[in-house]
């Protein structure tokens, strides 16, 4: 017996005033009190029956490597018609992007952030910005 009900028979007062007093609703209290003993399992990660199972990870993974040059979108309805999975191509996206299957090109480094690296002689670098030109009295806009 919790220390809330042990004090609600102990002195005839309900344990819904009891509880508020101690700043806790009924409702969440008797939460606490069914809950009591058990593993805290809020928030967790149930398994659902449409989430994909490891096969079906691999298949399209499989599917990919057979047909690299289709995008995820075809692959997921050429899987569909093949009897492969039927899934979205959403699905199909997240799954070969964890994959890392949907890099096509070896990007290098960014220099964003590195700023600018000054020319070392006269005329190498060359810029500028023109907005309005002036022709025979006639300001023209770019």
């Amino acid at each position: 017996m919790d220390s809330v009900t042990e004090l609600s028979v102990r002195t005839g007062l309900p344990v819904g005033r009891i509880a508020s007093w101690l700043g806790v609703a009924k409702g969440k209290y008797y939460d606490w009190r069914r809950r009591y003993g058990r593993v805290n399992e809020h928030n967790g990660r149930i398994p659902r029956d449409f989430w994909l199972e490891e096969w079906e990870r691999e298949a399209i993974v499989d599917f990919f490597d057979r047909h690299p040059l289709e995008g995820y979108r075809r692959l997921a309805f050429m899987m569909l018609d093949e009897g492969v999975v039927a899934v979205s191509p959403s699905t199909v996206y997240r799954v070969l992007r964890a994959a890392g299957r949907l890099e096509r090109f070896n990007r290098g480094a960014s220099r964003k952030g590195t700023g600018f690296s000054q020319p070392s002689a006269p005329h190498e670098h060359w810029h500028t910005d023109i907005a309005y030109v002036n022709i025979a009295g006639t300001f023209y806009y770019l």
